[in-house]
């Protein structure tokens, strides 16, 4: 890990196809002291070449490009880079792609008029281990919530907790190592958290818990 001034820094690739815009967004982030752009790719075939040299902790995802599109490159990072983080850039129109982009393996979504200091939040926010949904994008995602997610039902501490790691994108084997239960229980928690929020995947999991404040936007 690269120090700065006795700082962690956190390593960033953007990948997007609008060469002005990605290099404008290396720009503002190689500004903040902790956070270095190691590298640019304009689609999904580029990142994975870019990752066979470089290592980053985090990834800046734009969804729509040519030849591989930030979902299938997303499942594929995810897939052979598990450590590495990914954020989604989206426009406001691509809002319909989130479930694609959770399912994936992105642990946020910015929109694409964001700021510095949003930025900066956001990355710092998914290099901890958390989920980071930018408030816009909320209010955008909250007026399309499936009426079945919108109501609040009670949910149990424990059950609250297993949502938290759902989000983060844990699967049952792992969350029931971190908290030191069986598998079965972990299944049997999840069958119930599908239930009372009529989630049909996880998600509409993520939905329901941003949209009744259960994880931090």
């Amino acid at each position: 890990m690269e120090r700065r001034n006795n700082l962690e820094i956190i390593s960033v690739i953007i990948v997007d196809d609008h060469v002005i815009f990605r290099k404008g967004l290396a720009t503002i982030l190689n500004e903040i002291l902790t956070i270095k752009v190691v590298a640019e790719s304009s689609n999904g075939h580029e990142l994975l070449d870019v990752l066979k040299t470089k290592r980053a902790d985090v990834i800046l995802m734009d969804i729509k490009m040519p030849g591989m599109d930030g979902i299938e490159a997303t499942v594929k990072v995810t897939e052979k880079y598990p450590d590495i983080n990914i954020i989604a850039l989206t426009m406001h129109e691509e809002i319909g792609y989130f479930n694609k982009m959770i399912e994936a393996g992105a642990k946020g979504f910015l929109l694409k008029k964001t700021n510095k200091d949003q930025l900066e939040e956001a990355i710092n926010a998914v290099f901890r281990g958390e989920n980071y949904f930018a408030e816009e994008f909320v209010i955008s995602l909250n007026k399309s919530v499936p009426a079945s997610l919108t109501a609040n039902v009670k949910i149990s501490s424990r059950e609250k907790e297993i949502l938290e790691f759902i989000c983060k994108g844990y699967s049952n084997c792992e969350i029931a190592k971190k908290l030191g239960l069986s598998q079965r229980t972990i299944d049997g928690h999840r069958s119930r958290l599908f239930e009372k929020t009529g989630a049909k995947n996880a998600p509409n999991l993520v939905l329901y818990a941003i949209k009744n404040g259960l994880v931090k936007p």
